[in-house]
């Protein structure tokens, strides 16, 4: 979506740490819709698409939002990131009619809270964020036309408070399986769309696994600190990652988690007593009804 008018700060900033790859050529989308794990088919309909690019063991290596440009595909990401994601997708081109290069020079990330609004920046391309859609947006747009928009703006806040886990401040890329980072819960992932790196180990996880460690929203009475781990007794079971305030996300095992509560057991990080989220324990205890147990 596209539209010129006077921005307002409250409702737009921008996210500094960003960085945007730009793939152009004739087989530049049909190409990476054969290794991304989301359907590309989306931004027919949609302004972006969540996904990532997994190792063929199915863990993440990159984690972005593909928009449609005017005459390419953009890919959004890290700012630290975005180099490598160049060399990884470099490594599957073979023949294929692409080119990629680094355009975050030349593009700024923008977003909001709620609905999309009616003021945007010249030229941008955004919708609402397919992790959140009834609560926040997102977009792109030349970074001549970022200049003046508040930078960062309440975003930690909003992505602790929603669940919303990203790289590599809530995990480690390399490390991790899509479901661990919640990308089936937030519409990252196709189930649909036929075969892509590492899509035989998503299709185990999501039809045969019980997910037992997820990223989760914990919170406390008192602040909380970033990267300190999550005891239940003697036992390490977790790490907390972004922190706002008292309430951060942390990647979690659930089973742990949920055998400490039924055993009355409290989880300490850095000395404070810590609470789950209860949704996540519950979807965790639906799983084990819900699915023959098979560990990876």
């Amino acid at each position: 979506m596209t539209a010129e008018a006077d921005m307002t700060a409250d409702a737009i900033a921008m996210l500094p740490d960003r960085g945007v790859v730009a793939l152009t050529g004739p087989d530049a989308e049909s190409w990476l819709d054969n290794l991304v794990s989301n359907d590309l088919a989306l931004l027919q309909r949609d302004a972006h698409v969540f996904t990532g690019l997994l190792s063929p063991q199915g863990k993440v290596l990159f984690e972005f939002f593909i928009y449609r440009g005017s005459d390419c595909l953009l890919l959004e990401t890290t700012s630290s990131s975005a180099d490598g994601l160049i060399k990884r997708l470099k490594l599957y081109k073979l023949r294929a009619k692409i080119e990629m290069v680094d355009a975050t020079a030349d593009w700024s990330v923008i977003w909001g809270r709620g609905s999309l609004p009616i003021a945007l920046p010249n030229a941008a391309i955004a919708g609402v964020d397919p992790r959140a859609p009834a609560d926040l947006w997102r977009g792109i747009c030349p970074r001549s036309a970022s200049l003046g928009l508040t930078v960062g703006g309440a975003y930690l806040q909003a992505r602790v408070g929603l669940g919303i886990a990203e790289a590599p401040d809530d995990y480690m890329l390399g490390d991790v399986f899509p479901h661990e980072a919640n990308f089936d819960l937030q519409n990252g992932l196709s189930f649909t769309k036929g075969c892509y790196v590492g899509q035989e180990v998503v299709s185990r996880m999501q039809n045969k696994t019980v997910v037992r460690k997820r990223v989760v929203k914990v919170s406390a009475r008192n602040a909380m600190i970033g990267g300190a781990p999550i005891a239940a007794g003697s036992a390490v079971i977790g790490s907390v990652g972004s922190v706002d305030g008292s309430h951060a996300l942390a990647m979690l095992r659930l089973d742990r988690a949920a055998e400490a509560l039924d055993a009355g057991t409290p989880l300490i990080s850095a000395g404070v007593e810590i609470d789950v989220d209860a949704e996540a324990i519950k979807r965790y205890r639906q799983s084990l009804l819900d699915r023959p147990v098979h560990d990876l």
